[in-house]
């Protein structure tokens, strides 16, 4: 296989990655104004959290499936260095920018600042998936066990402060954005599990018409492609739009 055939980007992938992130921005700006009081909406269950969950499903199952082709990517040119730093530079890369976040929502609204936020476990998401990009097959028990121990434990109250970020949540726990390893790891896997069937050695393994030619979708992979950097500004955007149309 060739190099340049090994670098090609897969422009489904990177299209249902924005529209993802559409999704997202659509949430967030409902949820702001909910939280600001511009609006009345119920956020926490019914349509507009199922909205919301599935946003995050999508998003996070790509993670997985995005690990899987960088993965193969990798073995198949023969990379060099050792591959489990790679994984690690980049998860620690991820997590300082969820720090940042965590930083400014502290500043900024004080109680429910972000201190696990989707960011937070994307970054540690990255460096737990080394062992199951190398072995396949853990994913599907894995996913369930960790969808199963997750959600069991969402309902649950412990005395412990400092495994929240497992999912293992203590009493009168509040933040506006929480992601913990477990239920959301299982949808990683799902998605390492997806990547490897569905692009096997690198190549997509389904037949697809080809679209990358539209301009619609080359505007969706565009938002997919810079994802992080669009979730790293977006609330910024929208909280001064939102301040800029109470002035005026």
């Amino acid at each position: 296989m060739s190099l340049q055939r090994l670098y090609h980007r897969f422009w489904e992938v990177d299209v249902l990655r924005g529209i993802a992130v559409l999704m997202m921005i659509t949430f967030h700006l409902l949820f702001d104004l909910n939280y600001l009081g511009m609006v009345s909406l119920n956020i926490q269950s019914g349509i507009l959290w199922f909205f919301g969950r599935l946003t995050a499903f999508i998003f996070i199952f790509l993670v997985g499936v995005s690990l899987k082709l960088s993965y193969m990517r990798s073995i198949l040119i023969g990379y060099k260095g050792l591959l489990i730093l790679k994984y690690v530079k980049r998860g620690l890369r991820i997590l300082s920018y969820a720090f940042i976040i965590t930083i400014i929502t502290w500043l900024v609204i004080g109680e429910g600042y972000i201190i696990f936020g989707v960011l937070h476990f994307i970054g540690v998401a990255i460096i737990l998936s080394y062992p199951l990009l190398r072995h396949e097959k853990l994913n599907i028990p894995l996913a369930i066990l960790f969808i199963v121990v997750g959600l069991f434990l969402l309902n649950q109250r412990f005395d412990i402060s400092y495994l929240f970020w497992l999912g293992i949540i203590p009493p009168n726990f509040y933040t506006l954005d929480y992601f913990p390893i477990l239920p959301w790891m299982g949808v990683v896997s799902l998605g390492i599990y997806a990547g490897g069937k569905l692009y096997k050695d690198y190549k997509r393994r389904f037949h697809i018409k080809d679209l990358s030619r539209y301009k619609i979708v080359k505007f969706l992979a565009f938002i997919g492609r810079h994802s992080l950097f669009i979730y790293f500004i977006h609330q910024l955007i929208i909280i001064a739009i939102i301040f800029m149309i109470r002035i005026f």
